[in-house]
């Protein structure tokens, strides 16, 4: 249709219906490089589509940040490939925003397994009460995939936010959090029979290249949000690549071979709530501007569905079942760790032991507060239990006294009513 099209222009000249601007060559040339650039530029910073298909009945997929985001792209895709969804929320399952959601989720995808369960990632109690509930079970549940999306980010210019446990939120979040939850699930993972295809899909961001090295304490004088996100990306990597060790080194009852694999992805920078946070600086002028601009997130910035591609590769690709744990999977290839610390046992071996560390120094303080809050509570319902059964008394009493009162009044007005007689 082209090719005739511009051969009616040059025999004829424009139709009428061509504006005039449009007329003129330079013009003309100028509109078509502008919008073909366009085109380029936004077709370059989409990333790339993810090239597998792979149909997913039958899969159970535990999603954390599912409700949103990459997170939420990921979850109607696979959803939409029957796979059975687990969504790890904060929110009860009973509330309405989340029903609603889940019910919208059911009815697009046509999907009737999806599923919430309530774990709060800012609490390692709320973890620990999940993940042992979830591994408590004969024969052991089954566990085809683990995607953890959920992260959070401090905008610039913020104070330092801690969890109502005392951890630094961002650390607690994008890392603890993760290394908490696979750790108590590391059983299940191991369960999982040998021809399972089981995946752990660890969704980084390429801004651990600019953290400070691990071995590095961050103390609240040196904090800022850039470093701290970071940071608990890198230890999130570092920590990952144990993990996959950690796994390879079980040795299965039926000694075959662990058929786990842990697999880093880089979404690439995505029109995300957190990225929207981050850009406006959580600031109602910063999201004035934000708004204002929004053709140049639209132009560079991936889409949330684009962001999912590699993650879904990540979820599907038949390749990486025959390979070797521990890829980094960005724009649907795999690529070489921009740091050798990643890698490092070591370094490895040091966070490890930190987190566990202060994991079991915290929920030690955070048990003995509860002991305490309850032994609290219980006094206060004693208190109120003794106070009420006092009042009861008090009001018998009274009844009592009030009673005794009326028959003396009755023995007084029958004694004048015989003197008088």
């Amino acid at each position: 249709m082209v090719l005739p099209f511009l051969e009616e222009i040059l025999e004829n000249g424009f139709p009428s219906w061509v504006p005039q601007w449009a007329r003129d060559p330079w013009s003309f040339f100028q509109f078509v490089a502008i919008t073909g650039t366009l085109y380029l530029l936004k077709n370059y910073s989409s990333g790339t589509a993810n090239p597998t298909e792979a149909g997913m009945h039958g899969k159970v997929v535990m999603i954390t940040g599912g409700t949103s985001g990459i997170g939420a792209a990921v979850t109607r895709d696979l959803a939409q490939r029957g796979a059975q969804i687990v969504l790890l929320t904060r929110l009860p399952p009973s509330n309405p925003f989340l029903a609603d959601y889940i019910g919208d989720l059911r009815k697009q995808s046509n999907n009737q397994l999806i599923y919430a369960e309530q774990v709060d990632l800012c609490s390692l109690h709320s973890i620990r009460q999940f993940a042992t509930k979830w591994i408590d079970n004969a024969p052991p549940r089954r566990l085809d995939m683990l995607i953890l999306c959920a992260a959070t980010l401090t905008p610039p210019g913020k104070k330092r936010i801690q969890t109502s446990e005392g951890i630094e939120e961002t650390w607690m979040v994008n890392y603890l959090a993760n290394f908490h939850l696979l750790g108590i699930l590391s059983p299940a993972l191991k369960a999982q029979p040998f021809d399972r295809d089981v995946r752990v899909i660890l969704p980084t961001c390429s801004s651990y290249i600019s953290s400070p090295p691990l071995s590095e304490a961050l103390d609240k004088k040196k904090w800022t949000p850039t470093t701290a996100y970071a940071r608990s990306k890198l230890a999130l990597m570092v920590f990952g690549q144990a993990f996959q060790k950690h796994l390879d080194a079980y040795k299965r009852p039926d000694q075959l071979p662990m058929n786990a694999k842990v697999i880093f992805v880089d979404p690439g920078y995505t029109r995300t709530l957190g990225m929207r946070r981050w850009l406006t600086r959580g600031t109602l002028w910063g999201l004035i501007v934000y708004l204002a601009t929004y053709f140049l997130s639209w132009l560079f910035l991936k889409s949330p569905e684009m962001g999912a591609q590699s993650i879904l590769y990540a979820v599907m690709d038949p390749t990486l079942r025959r390979e070797s744990g521990g890829k980094f999977i960005k724009e649907c290839t795999a690529v070489d760790f921009a740091r050798v610390d990643i890698k490092n046992e070591e370094v490895a071996k040091k966070l490890w032991e930190h987190s566990d560390s202060l994991i079991e120094k915290t929920e030690k303080e955070q048990a003995a507060l509860r002991a305490k809050e309850k032994k609290q509570q219980e006094m206060e319902e004693k208190a109120k239990k003794e106070a009420e059964k006092a009042e009861e008394i008090e009001a018998l009493v009274n009844a009592i006294k009030k009673g005794k009162g009326k028959e003396a009044e009755k023995k007084g007005s029958k004694r004048k009513g015989k003197k008088a007689s």
